[in-house]
């Protein structure tokens, strides 16, 4: 087969068959096919789509490109599983989660990504740890979440290796929107990891890829359509993107508003939401409670009795960081070098915010990717963000700005303003937006 036969085929809108996906995915994996091929043909099913049984069949070929993780032998007693994603701007959920899950005796290796465009990724967060190791092998994660209850990680070279390729080149040329391409991105990565049951976070809104609520349920549907297709079990929620998940936005400062959630100490109210409608309609769909309220119950008694934090501290240790690290991060997260408020140019109430905008000037501040080779500030980003329906004025800030120099903060400091909105009232939107659900009622 001639790649620039497939390429121009699908640009044309014809359906590529099984045997040419498959021989797409191994060139993706492999390196034959050259960077330019491969977001050529991201751009094509960007433009063209793919049907359902295309996107089923190249989901099935990303994940064969490398291994399958198989955890019967290990005896657990507990279900597999894991939450995912599609990625927003401060969404931090997975650090929470993970070892909440852990806690309420599920298993969890969850196979992270990095940043994609404006949006921040899990993998980059938990890379501001110092010594964290992020891209174990196999046999070491699976002995992680066996004596720890979780492991967050990246994809190593043995895990859905066509997809690491083609997510990297798909952030930097402009095609990650694509329903079937975010499809098989996310379930080639969760069904080389052996789940029983997987949760979908979909986001919707300025700072999401599914930035409208049509889109955001064709990807919910399509993720579960194939998900069914390749026997794995996924329930979905679809919720809000219209202001930053949490009070931070950057790599170690939404580090250090997760330890400070796991403490309970200054927990922002919807992204608890998020965390625990998410949680508990996995521990439901993994035969762990019967209803999503028990689920509820047993992930707030993880967080207050101290045991989610305990298991998070003892993964961090396990991958390779600091053994203090949860009761001292301070010692291993130094701020950066400036640390100002941006206040808004006049008062008034937040009526909207550009959340879209808000993750960009982040990318520019150092805390994102512009290039796959691009070196990341950890540092850098903003906390203490303002919520539609708070008050700001010349003593009340939009955000605390931690750049790396002074010309950096004075461009973003400009960037935020821009991406707020501001008005007589205004008032946050319903975080949950949809269940896309595997239960019957």
């Amino acid at each position: 087969m001639l790649v620039q036969d497939l390429i121009r085929k699908k640009r044309d809108g014809a359906a590529l068959s099984e045997s040419e996906i498959q021989f797409l995915a191994a060139g993706i994996a492999d390196g034959s096919l050259s960077e330019g091929q491969v977001a050529s043909f991201a751009m094509a099913v960007f433009f063209r789509g793919m049907g359902g049984a295309e996107c089923a069949t190249l989901t099935r070929a990303m994940r064969d490109s490398g291994d399958v993780i198989e955890w019967a032998s290990l005896n657990l007693p507990g279900p597999v599983v894991d939450k995912h994603s599609t990625g927003g701007v401060g969404d931090k959920v997975s650090i929470m989660l993970a070892p909440m899950l852990a806690a309420c005796g599920a298993y969890v290796p969850m196979i992270s990504g990095r940043g994609l465009g404006h949006t921040g990724g899990t993998l980059d967060k938990l890379d501001s740890i110092p010594g964290y190791e992020s891209q174990p092998d196999i046999a070491r994660l699976r002995t992680v979440v066996r004596d720890v209850g979780c492991a967050i990680v990246g994809q190593t070279r043995e895990l859905a290796p066509a997809d690491k390729r083609f997510y990297a080149i798909r952030d930097v040329t402009g095609t990650v929107e694509s329903i079937p391409l975010i499809t098989a991105s996310i379930l080639s990565k969760k069904l080389s990891a052996g789940l029983d049951a997987l949760v979908m976070d979909i986001k919707c809104g300025s700072g999401a890829f599914a930035d409208n609520p049509v889109m955001a349920g064709e990807l919910a549907q399509s993720i579960l359509a194939v998900g069914e297709e390749l026997g794995l079990p996924t329930t979905a929620l679809i919720t809000d993107m219209t202001q930053v998940l949490g009070r931070s936005a950057g790599n170690s400062l939404e580090i250090l508003e997760s330890l400070n959630y796991l403490r309970g100490d200054n927990v922002d109210p919807r992204l608890h939401t998020v965390v625990t409608e998410l949680g508990a309609a996995l521990l439901r769909l993994a035969g762990l409670v019967e209803t999503e309220e028990e689920g509820r119950t047993r992930l707030q008694k993880g967080l207050e009795s101290g045991a989610a934090l305990e298991i998070l501290g003892r993964m961090i240790t396990a991958l390779g960081g600091p053994a203090d690290f949860v009761d001292k991060p301070e010692n291993y997260m130094p701020p950066a070098q400036v640390i100002v408020p941006v206040y808004p140019e006049s008062a008034g109430i937040v009526n909207r915010i550009d959340v879209r905008a808000v993750g960009n000037a982040v990318v520019e501040l150092g805390g994102g990717r512009r290039l796959v080779t691009d070196e990341l500030d950890f540092r850098v980003g903003f906390d203490n963000v303002a919520e539609p329906g708070q008050s700001v004025d010349r003593e009340t800030p939009l955000a605390i700005l931690h750049a790396a120099s002074e010309v950096a903060a004075v461009r973003a400091s400009e960037q935020l303003r821009a991406a707020f909105s501001l008005a007589d009232q205004g008032s946050a939107a319903e975080v949950i937006l949809e269940r896309v659900t595997a239960f019957p009622d």
